[in-house]
Protein backbone atom coordinates (compact mmCIF):
# COMPACT_ATOMS: atom_id res chain seq x y z
CA UNK A 1 0.00 0.00 0.00
CA UNK A 2 1.40 3.54 -0.86
CA UNK A 3 0.94 6.53 1.04
CA UNK A 4 -1.93 7.52 -1.41
CA UNK A 5 -3.25 4.30 -0.88
CA UNK A 6 -3.40 4.30 2.45
CA UNK A 7 -4.49 7.86 2.86
CA UNK A 8 -7.30 7.44 0.52
CA UNK A 9 -8.57 4.69 2.95
CA UNK A 10 -8.28 6.95 5.78
CA UNK A 11 -11.06 9.49 3.61
CA UNK A 12 -13.33 6.69 4.15
CA UNK A 13 -13.08 6.95 8.34
CA UNK A 14 -15.02 9.51 10.34
CA UNK A 15 -12.98 12.74 9.33
CA UNK A 16 -13.58 16.12 11.68
CA UNK A 17 -14.34 19.05 9.27
CA UNK A 18 -11.35 20.78 10.22
CA UNK A 19 -9.55 18.07 8.39
CA UNK A 20 -10.46 19.78 5.14
CA UNK A 21 -10.75 16.05 3.77
CA UNK A 22 -7.04 15.14 4.32
CA UNK A 23 -6.06 17.02 1.47
CA UNK A 24 -3.60 19.26 3.39
CA UNK A 25 -0.48 19.04 5.66
CA UNK A 26 -2.25 20.50 8.90
CA UNK A 27 -5.71 20.21 10.34
CA UNK A 28 -7.61 23.51 11.79
CA UNK A 29 -9.50 24.07 14.74
CA UNK A 30 -11.12 27.90 14.55
CA UNK A 31 -7.56 30.22 14.41
CA UNK A 32 -5.13 26.81 16.04
CA UNK A 33 -3.45 24.94 13.33
CA UNK A 34 -2.57 21.25 13.71
CA UNK A 35 0.43 19.06 12.29
CA UNK A 36 1.97 16.04 13.14
CA UNK A 37 5.43 14.60 11.36
CA UNK A 38 7.19 11.41 11.47
CA UNK A 39 11.04 10.66 10.84
CA UNK A 40 12.39 7.39 10.36
CA UNK A 41 15.82 5.87 10.45
CA UNK A 42 17.27 5.02 6.94
CA UNK A 43 14.66 6.64 5.66
CA UNK A 44 14.46 10.45 6.88
CA UNK A 45 17.86 10.99 8.25
CA UNK A 46 21.39 8.49 7.87
CA UNK A 47 22.51 6.63 11.05
CA UNK A 48 25.52 8.84 11.10
CA UNK A 49 23.85 11.70 11.24
CA UNK A 50 24.49 13.61 14.49
CA UNK A 51 21.71 13.52 17.06
CA UNK A 52 21.00 16.69 17.47
CA UNK A 53 20.35 17.72 13.74
CA UNK A 54 17.95 14.81 13.53
CA UNK A 55 16.03 16.53 16.60
CA UNK A 56 16.50 20.12 15.20
CA UNK A 57 14.83 18.49 11.93
CA UNK A 58 12.19 17.16 13.68
CA UNK A 59 10.90 20.08 14.54
CA UNK A 60 11.99 22.31 11.31
CA UNK A 61 9.81 19.60 9.45
CA UNK A 62 7.03 20.46 11.56
CA UNK A 63 7.56 24.44 12.06
CA UNK A 64 7.70 24.19 7.96
CA UNK A 65 4.24 23.15 7.60
CA UNK A 66 3.02 25.55 10.08
CA UNK A 67 4.65 28.52 8.22
CA UNK A 68 2.66 27.30 5.05
CA UNK A 69 -0.76 28.29 7.08
CA UNK A 70 0.74 31.50 8.64
CA UNK A 71 1.03 30.36 11.80
CA UNK A 72 3.01 31.71 15.21
CA UNK A 73 4.25 28.39 17.16
CA UNK A 74 2.14 27.46 20.00
CA UNK A 75 3.95 24.19 20.77
CA UNK A 76 4.87 20.69 20.06
CA UNK A 77 4.11 17.13 21.27
CA UNK A 78 7.28 14.56 20.96
CA UNK A 79 6.60 10.84 20.65
CA UNK A 80 10.12 9.19 21.50
CA UNK A 81 11.92 6.25 21.60
CA UNK A 82 14.24 5.67 24.33
CA UNK A 83 17.16 2.93 23.61
CA UNK A 84 20.25 4.47 23.56
CA UNK A 85 22.08 6.54 26.39
CA UNK A 86 24.33 8.68 24.12
CA UNK A 87 21.85 9.56 20.93
CA UNK A 88 19.44 10.04 23.32
CA UNK A 89 21.51 13.06 25.39
CA UNK A 90 22.78 14.68 22.42
CA UNK A 91 19.23 14.44 20.81
CA UNK A 92 17.84 16.48 24.07
CA UNK A 93 20.69 18.41 23.57
CA UNK A 94 19.45 19.93 19.47
CA UNK A 95 15.57 19.43 21.03
CA UNK A 96 16.79 22.14 23.01
CA UNK A 97 18.82 24.39 20.56
CA UNK A 98 15.57 24.06 18.36
CA UNK A 99 12.82 25.02 20.49
CA UNK A 100 14.45 27.86 21.84
CA UNK A 101 15.63 29.20 18.08
CA UNK A 102 11.81 29.03 17.12
CA UNK A 103 10.65 30.00 20.41
CA UNK A 104 8.66 27.16 20.30
CA UNK A 105 7.74 25.14 24.02
CA UNK A 106 7.33 21.71 24.53
CA UNK A 107 3.84 21.03 25.79
CA UNK A 108 4.46 17.08 26.09
CA UNK A 109 4.31 13.96 24.34
CA UNK A 110 4.92 10.15 25.04
CA UNK A 111 8.05 8.01 25.55
CA UNK A 112 8.88 4.34 25.25
CA UNK A 113 11.38 1.96 25.95
CA UNK A 114 13.21 0.62 23.32
CA UNK A 115 15.83 -2.56 22.14
CA UNK A 116 19.19 -1.35 21.88
CA UNK A 117 19.82 -1.14 17.84
CA UNK A 118 16.04 -0.51 17.13
CA UNK A 119 15.68 1.78 13.86
CA UNK A 120 14.39 4.84 15.39
CA UNK A 121 11.06 6.39 14.71
CA UNK A 122 10.21 9.96 16.10
CA UNK A 123 7.05 11.92 15.93
CA UNK A 124 6.29 15.34 16.52
CA UNK A 125 2.95 17.38 16.30
CA UNK A 126 2.87 20.97 16.61
CA UNK A 127 0.52 23.65 17.29
CA UNK A 128 -0.08 27.01 16.18
CA UNK A 129 -2.30 30.22 15.38
CA UNK A 130 -3.30 32.03 12.72
CA UNK A 131 -5.68 34.19 11.42
CA UNK A 132 -5.27 33.87 7.72
CA UNK A 133 -4.23 29.93 6.97
CA UNK A 134 -4.37 29.41 3.28
CA UNK A 135 -4.65 25.91 2.48
CA UNK A 136 -2.93 24.16 -0.98
CA UNK A 137 -6.26 24.05 -3.01
CA UNK A 138 -6.80 28.08 -3.68
CA UNK A 139 -4.86 28.43 -6.54
CA UNK A 140 -6.49 30.65 -9.19
CA UNK A 141 -6.63 30.04 -13.00
CA UNK A 142 -3.87 33.15 -13.83
CA UNK A 143 -2.01 33.32 -10.77
CA UNK A 144 1.84 32.77 -10.68
CA UNK A 145 3.92 30.54 -8.39
CA UNK A 146 6.23 31.49 -6.39
CA UNK A 147 8.94 29.93 -4.20
CA UNK A 148 10.87 31.37 -1.47
CA UNK A 149 14.69 30.94 -1.02
CA UNK A 150 16.57 28.62 -2.94
CA UNK A 151 16.05 25.12 -4.23
CA UNK A 152 17.99 21.90 -4.10
CA UNK A 153 20.54 22.40 -1.59
CA UNK A 154 19.28 19.45 0.99
CA UNK A 155 19.45 17.42 -1.83
CA UNK A 156 23.22 17.92 -2.16
CA UNK A 157 23.30 18.40 1.02
CA UNK A 158 22.18 14.65 1.47
CA UNK A 159 24.92 13.78 -1.04
CA UNK A 160 27.70 15.24 0.87
CA UNK A 161 26.10 13.56 4.19
CA UNK A 162 26.57 10.36 1.87
CA UNK A 163 30.33 10.89 1.40
CA UNK A 164 30.13 13.85 -1.41
CA UNK A 165 33.06 16.37 -1.28
CA UNK A 166 31.11 19.35 -0.71
CA UNK A 167 30.73 23.17 1.42
CA UNK A 168 29.82 22.26 4.71
CA UNK A 169 26.22 25.17 3.75
CA UNK A 170 24.45 22.21 1.35
CA UNK A 171 24.97 19.91 4.57
CA UNK A 172 23.76 22.16 6.38
CA UNK A 173 20.48 22.67 4.83
CA UNK A 174 19.74 18.98 4.97
CA UNK A 175 20.65 18.68 8.37
CA UNK A 176 19.43 21.78 9.76
CA UNK A 177 16.78 23.68 7.53
CA UNK A 178 15.14 26.47 8.35
CA UNK A 179 11.31 26.96 8.58
CA UNK A 180 10.16 30.01 6.94
CA UNK A 181 7.86 30.94 9.25
CA UNK A 182 8.38 34.79 9.57
CA UNK A 183 7.75 34.98 5.81
CA UNK A 184 4.67 33.14 5.90
CA UNK A 185 2.96 34.80 8.01
CA UNK A 186 3.69 37.75 6.17
CA UNK A 187 2.61 36.44 3.06
CA UNK A 188 -0.74 34.44 4.24
CA UNK A 189 -3.50 37.18 4.21
CA UNK A 190 -2.09 37.75 0.16
CA UNK A 191 -2.37 34.40 -1.04
CA UNK A 192 -4.55 32.25 -2.56
CA UNK A 193 -2.66 28.78 -1.45
CA UNK A 194 0.56 27.95 -0.24
CA UNK A 195 2.70 24.60 0.93
CA UNK A 196 6.03 23.88 2.05
CA UNK A 197 8.40 22.01 -0.42
CA UNK A 198 9.20 18.59 1.25
CA UNK A 199 8.94 16.28 -1.54
CA UNK A 200 10.22 18.27 -4.29
CA UNK A 201 9.24 20.99 -6.12
CA UNK A 202 7.77 19.50 -9.21
CA UNK A 203 5.62 17.11 -7.49
CA UNK A 204 4.61 19.27 -4.73
CA UNK A 205 4.01 21.72 -7.39
CA UNK A 206 1.61 19.27 -9.28
CA UNK A 207 -0.23 18.33 -5.83
CA UNK A 208 -1.18 22.01 -5.41
CA UNK A 209 -2.29 22.40 -8.60
CA UNK A 210 -4.46 18.84 -8.32
CA UNK A 211 -5.87 20.36 -5.11
CA UNK A 212 -7.16 23.24 -6.90
CA UNK A 213 -8.15 21.84 -9.71
CA UNK A 214 -5.66 23.28 -12.34
CA UNK A 215 -2.80 22.81 -14.63
CA UNK A 216 0.59 24.29 -13.71
CA UNK A 217 3.62 25.39 -15.93
CA UNK A 218 6.99 25.66 -14.35
CA UNK A 219 9.84 27.19 -16.48
CA UNK A 220 13.36 25.50 -15.03
CA UNK A 221 15.34 28.11 -15.88
CA UNK A 222 13.38 30.26 -13.40
CA UNK A 223 13.98 28.18 -10.51
CA UNK A 224 16.50 29.58 -7.84
CA UNK A 225 19.50 27.87 -7.15
CA UNK A 226 22.46 28.75 -5.04
CA UNK A 227 26.05 29.55 -6.25
CA UNK A 228 27.25 26.36 -4.06
CA UNK A 229 24.47 24.30 -5.56
CA UNK A 230 26.11 25.20 -9.31
CA UNK A 231 29.64 24.50 -8.35
CA UNK A 232 28.61 21.20 -6.88
CA UNK A 233 27.10 20.44 -10.16
CA UNK A 234 23.66 19.84 -9.53
CA UNK A 235 20.96 21.43 -12.65
CA UNK A 236 17.70 22.81 -11.87
CA UNK A 237 15.70 19.56 -12.95
CA UNK A 238 18.27 18.12 -10.07
CA UNK A 239 17.18 20.23 -7.67
CA UNK A 240 13.74 20.39 -9.13
CA UNK A 241 12.87 17.02 -7.88
CA UNK A 242 15.29 16.23 -4.98
CA UNK A 243 13.09 17.54 -1.80
CA UNK A 244 13.78 18.78 1.72
CA UNK A 245 14.15 22.17 0.55
CA UNK A 246 11.17 23.31 3.28
CA UNK A 247 10.48 26.31 1.15
CA UNK A 248 7.07 28.04 0.73
CA UNK A 249 5.74 27.50 -2.66
CA UNK A 250 2.40 29.93 -2.89
CA UNK A 251 0.26 31.11 -5.37
CA UNK A 252 -0.78 34.63 -5.90
CA UNK A 253 -1.79 37.95 -8.37
CA UNK A 254 0.91 40.58 -8.32
CA UNK A 255 4.14 40.92 -6.20
CA UNK A 256 4.65 39.07 -2.63
CA UNK A 257 5.48 40.82 0.12
CA UNK A 258 8.46 38.86 1.04
CA UNK A 259 11.47 38.10 -1.51
CA UNK A 260 10.58 35.23 -3.73
CA UNK A 261 11.10 34.32 -7.24
CA UNK A 262 8.31 33.57 -10.28
CA UNK A 263 8.41 30.21 -11.49
CA UNK A 264 5.29 29.40 -13.15
CA UNK A 265 1.95 29.93 -13.81
CA UNK A 266 -1.74 28.85 -12.97
CA UNK A 267 -4.10 28.31 -15.61
CA UNK A 268 -7.19 25.92 -16.50
CA UNK A 269 -6.75 22.55 -17.49
CA UNK A 270 -4.50 19.93 -15.09
CA UNK A 271 -1.56 18.41 -15.15
CA UNK A 272 2.08 20.17 -14.87
CA UNK A 273 4.22 21.28 -17.88
CA UNK A 274 7.65 21.87 -17.74
CA UNK A 275 9.83 24.48 -19.47
CA UNK A 276 13.01 25.48 -19.76
CA UNK A 277 13.95 29.41 -20.98
CA UNK A 278 10.50 29.08 -22.49
CA UNK A 279 10.83 25.97 -24.38
CA UNK A 280 8.45 22.94 -23.49
CA UNK A 281 10.36 19.76 -22.65
CA UNK A 282 9.59 16.55 -21.29
CA UNK A 283 8.76 15.31 -17.62
CA UNK A 284 11.08 13.26 -15.91
CA UNK A 285 10.62 10.16 -15.01
CA UNK A 286 10.65 10.81 -11.03
CA UNK A 287 9.18 14.20 -10.35
CA UNK A 288 9.84 13.76 -6.83
CA UNK A 289 10.56 11.58 -3.48
CA UNK A 290 7.19 9.22 -3.15
CA UNK A 291 6.56 7.06 0.53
Amino acid sequence: MTEADFIAALRRLPLHAGAHGLTDDAAHLGDLVLTKDMTVAGIHFLAGDPPADVAWKLVATNLSDLAAKGAVPVGVMLGYPIGDDVWDHAFLTGLDAVLRAFDCPLLGGDTVKVPPHTPRILSLTALGRSAHAPRRDGAQPGDSLWITGTIGDAGAGLAIAQGAAGPPSLLARYRRPTPRLVEGQALAPHVHAMMDVSDGLLIDAGRMAAASGLAVEIDLACVPLSDDLKAFGHDALTAATAGDDYELLFACEGEPPVAATRIGTFREGDGLDLLDAGNPIPLPDRLGYQH
